[in-house]
């Protein structure tokens, strides 16, 4: 009878079918949606998320590169929830989007564990914003001045300094702890703006979260998940916490490629249905709840060619507490940081 007890019972397992562009095909077994399953390399494990399900099959999205994925592999279920490692060793630390190292330390080992995608606070719980957030920019805490746990959305075209920007809210606000996180960015950025718009000063009280453009698209999703996920640790610590996402565009569409692979109706500029589901429940996440914290969060937003009426822009302005934009003509005269108080 011990044995019995003790006996692990086998994982269900099924075959890669089929390998399409962003999408991985398996056969042979059952998850369900959001779960993560594993396909075995001869040099490394690949893990794919479950996004749906078509004729039998389950709809897949590979975590990494899908090179050396052949059908017939076997799949496994990766026996484990989607959890995030945080807590203060975290800080002044630059990862990935599972938490792997990308400024040459050591692997962070936290004690902490917190999920993935959390529930955002319940309406009636959040605390309402009474405290003023110095930004150490004066062009903001004079004519556009933020609350602690407000959500703001920072709309800007390329070009205009809108990471220098970022970086000035890194070095001077009134913050305990700064969650930044860099989605679709491409690499030379990522290094760029951890040496020298954050600078030593602000990496101190800081935690970065990179997710660049060449990663596969639901590991772009993952990285916006886990700067949001740390912040919300830290939040529930009783810390005032700035979160910096740059950019909610690039996370949006980094779901526009998976959710049409995965066979979703294309709705404006090719956006599916899921994309508008996904960006509230994200930002949704960010403010103030029944603790002592608070997590002010700024989101930005790109408009291609100065258009605020982008599908992206135009959904996200309706959950965001304050808009702020940058402009082009201030950009061009030298003004920067490039704040439009009349816009």
């Amino acid at each position: 009878m011990d044995r019995v007890r003790t006996a692990s019972l086998p994982q269900p397992s099924g075959r890669v079918r089929d390998v399409v562009g962003v999408l991985v095909e398996v056969e042979g077994m059952t998850a369900s949606v959001g779960s993560e399953l594993e396909v075995s390399l001869p040099n490394r494990r690949l893990r794919l998320e479950v996004l749906g399900f078509r004729q039998g099959r389950i709809l897949t999205a590979p975590l990494g590169s899908t090179a050396g994925v052949a059908p017939g592999m076997r799949v496994r279920a990766a026996g484990r929830n989607a959890m995030v490692a945080v807590d203060g060793t975290l800080l002044g630390r630059v990862t990935d989007a599972f938490g792997a190292p990308l400024d040459g330390g050591p692997i962070p080992t936290c004690r902490g564990r917190v999920a993935l995608r959390a529930a955002p606070p319940p309406a009636m719980s959040r605390r309402p914003i009474h405290e003023a957030l110095e930004t150490g920019v004066r062009a903001l805490d004079a004519l556009l001045p933020l609350g602690r746990g407000q959500r703001v959305g920072l709309f800007a075209g390329t070009g205009v300094g809108k990471s220098t920007l970022l970086g000035m809210l890194c070095r001077h606000a009134d913050a305990d702890v700064i969650v930044v996180g860099l989605i679709g960015e491409r690499g030379r950025e990522v290094g760029d703006f951890v040496r020298n718009a954050l600078g030593a000063e602000g990496l101190a009280r800081a935690v970065v979260v990179a997710a660049t453009g060449d990663e596969p698209p639901l590991v772009r999703v993952r990285g916006a998940l886990r700067a949001t996920a740390i912040a919300e640790h830290f939040r529930a610590q009783g810390k005032r916490v700035l979160l910096l996402m740059d950019s909610v565009t690039r996370f949006a569409m980094a779901l526009r490629e998976a959710s049409l692979a995965a066979g979703e109706p294309p709705l404006t500029k090719g956006y599916t249905p899921s994309v508008f589901a996904a960006l509230p429940s994200l930002l949704e996440r960010a403010g103030t709840d029944e603790g002592e914290g608070s997590i002010t969060a700024i989101y930005t937003v790109l408009v291609e060619g100065d258009d605020l009426n982008d599908p992206i822009a135009d959904a996200v302005r309706g959950v965001l507490d304050v808009h702020i934009i940058l402009s082009r003509q201030l950009a061009e005269r030298g003004v920067f940081p490039a704040v439009d108080p009349a816009a």
